[in-house]
């Protein structure tokens, strides 16, 4: 049982140290919709999402002024619509119509984002998967809340070169289209290796076909407690830093059961996992960067990074462990560049390259998030980059990702700006050889 105690110390770690609940993260089959005729499957999936979800963001916001916890999205994700309309896609066109109705159907329930516009394709493609995946652009482009996925690579299979290949044109394709908002469309295209089935974390969430009907994922965050924890501890010696990490995500991982029960059993649906992330935003006191500094490097990037970020990423999946018997998704902590201040000041300063973060995705949950490239970088660079990550995850057998954004007209030195959690990024310099 959650206690008073509990729920008091919870609110302080809100009202002084920015804990919030990221997302409550409603996946939903669709392997029901399927039909021979694609606008009969997009009636049922809207007929579908609409009936599960149209009470989501109101629960969401009743648990939120209840229980005083911030809970700062609601989102669906969906099975992977390259499987649902494989009978019935005969064209690019006909899957963006399904993007086009996930989006209606999201603007109808009132959630931030819907993903699943997702193929799984590690070991090879179909014509249809390939086809789809061709989709991708025009998809992302016309709709405001859909969000794409891939997976191109696994631990058991290895990686799929054409995949990765067709990923880096088609990221350089969305680049473009999409120029006349900073090429804002990549945002939300993920390429993944070994991507879990129960990410409840935009953009990469989809509702893997390992899933039941329905499930409740929660996705918790709180670098800023983790932050003035550590400054609480500041100078003593590692077995005790780690305790004190461990401290912290055991009480965060406590929240987040909370609000996972109370939106399970209001909703009617099953609770699946708590994804305990430490995600950063724009803001100051919400960032993994200032965490790296108060464990003493000067900046992130300096020697000994990838160092702090594996011991804050393991004690911090032992804290999650201790707490629930239902920690899933990516549970860690993410270096995404553009929605973290002390990663762009760090990036600003030439003390982080993409060398480093990658080498970084070593350790942390993810891998190569939000970084904006020169817009002049080509196709086979961009894919040389997604295979060296996919590479990553593949043999050390850990989810790794790429959301990479070549700004069109943009050179290093310069910046975009995405508002909102998404952030800015300084343009970051790219090896030019290809």
């Amino acid at each position: 049982m959650i206690n008073l105690n509990e729920v008091q110390e919870t609110n302080r770690m809100i009202q002084e140290e920015k804990l919030d609940v990221r997302t409550i993260t409603l996946g939903i089959s669709l392997l029901d919709c399927c039909d021979n005729d694609v606008k009969t499957v997009a009636k049922k999936i809207r007929d579908k999402i609409y009936r599960l979800a149209k009470d989501l963001v109101k629960v969401g916001n009743e648990i939120e002024e209840e229980y005083g916890i911030p809970i700062v999205n609601k989102r669906i994700s969906v099975t992977p619509i390259s499987l649902i309309g494989a009978s019935c896609c005969k064209s690019k066109e006909d899957y963006v119509l399904l993007a086009k109705t996930l989006d209606q159907v999201a603007h109808e329930v009132g959630v931030n984002f819907i993903g699943g516009f997702s193929a799984i394709v590690n070991k090879a493609a179909t014509k249809n998967e390939e086809l789809f995946m061709k989709s991708i652009p025009e998809a992302l482009a016309c709709t405001e809340r859909v969000c794409s996925s891939l997976n191109v690579a696994s631990s058991k299979t290895g990686i799929n070169m054409d995949a990765v290949r067709l990923s880096g044109k088609i990221i350089k394709e969305l680049a473009y289209i999409t120029r006349d908002n900073n090429s804002i469309g990549c945002a939300k295209l993920v390429v993944f290796c070994n991507a879990p089935d129960d990410n409840p974390f935009m953009a990469g969430a989809f509702h893997g076909i390992s899933e039941g009907d329905c499930v409740i994922n929660v996705g918790i965050s709180g670098p800023g407690v983790v932050k003035r924890a550590l400054e609480n501890v500041k100078g003593d010696d590692f077995p005790t830093l780690c305790e004190e990490i461990k401290k912290v995500a055991f009480k965060i991982t406590r929240a987040g059961q909370l609000v996972a029960n109370e939106a399970s059993k209001r909703l009617g649906i099953p609770f699946g996992i708590i994804d305990l992330s430490l995600a950063p935003t724009p803001a100051v006191g919400d960032s993994i960067g200032e965490i790296f500094q108060t464990m003493g490097l000067e900046m992130p990037g300096a020697p000994a990074t990838t160092c702090a970020l594996a011991l804050l990423n393991d004690q911090v999946k032992k804290g999650g462990i201790m707490a629930s018997s239902s920690v899933g998704g990516l549970s860690g902590a993410f270096i995404p560049v553009s929605e973290d201040h002390a990663m762009i000041d760090a990036a600003k300063a030439n003390a982080i390259s993409i060398e480093k973060l990658e080498a970084m995705t070593c350790v942390c949950s993810v891998g190569l998030d939000m970084i904006a490239i020169p817009g002049d970088t080509s196709e086979e660079t961009i894919s040389g980059i997604l295979a060296d990550e996919m590479a990553l995850g593949m043999v050390n057998s850990k989810t790794t990702a790429c959301r990479l954004i070549p700004a069109y007209g943009k050179k290093v030195g310069e910046e975009v700006s995405f508002g909102g959690l998404l952030g800015s990024a300084p343009i970051m310099k790219v090896n030019p050889y290809s």
